[in-house]
């Protein structure tokens, strides 16, 4: 049985920030609903209309949604989690539309494994640095993300 959205985003916060704390969990979850609204670009193409599981189901956007990564068994995807009351609650809020403040309008993020983050994320320059929070970077739109 397919997992409803609620569920599929409470097991991808555990998955992607549960280590990050409640901060954390909430600015990974802002970006899957700033991607869910923009009115522009690939992501909204993708949300078409405000499709957050479509969002969350984007291929190869978040590793925990992958069984396999580099042809290996992927261990920390969504199908092991076993999500607790806190990763529903985020995942409640978020979809009642709420996003954390302090990541403005980011619509990608990532952990680099190291002290600093890249000032441009993706590679292709669609995303400029914003702020960080725990070990993830945060990063909002530039203009080459409208071209997308």
């Amino acid at each position: 049985m397919p997992f409803s959205t609620r569920e599929l985003l409470a097991r991808l916060l555990m998955c992607e920030a549960d280590g990050e704390g409640y901060t954390g969990m909430q600015a990974v979850a802002s970006v899957i609903v700033n991607r869910t609204n923009v009115p522009y670009g690939e992501f909204s193409r993708i949300s078409n209309g405000g499709d957050m599981r479509a969002i969350i189901q984007q291929p190869y956007q978040f590793t925990c949604m992958l069984d396999t990564v580099g042809g290996v068994y992927n261990p920390q995807n969504i199908y092991n989690m076993n999500p607790q009351d806190i990763h529903y609650e985020i995942a409640d809020w978020a979809i009642g539309n709420n996003t954390l403040g302090a990541v403005a309008n980011s619509l990608f993020y990532f952990n680099p494994f190291k002290p600093t983050c890249t000032q441009y994320f993706p590679s292709n320059g669609t995303g400029e640095f914003h702020t960080r929070i725990g070990q993830h970077c945060f990063y909002i739109p530039t203009a080459k993300y409208a071209k997308t």
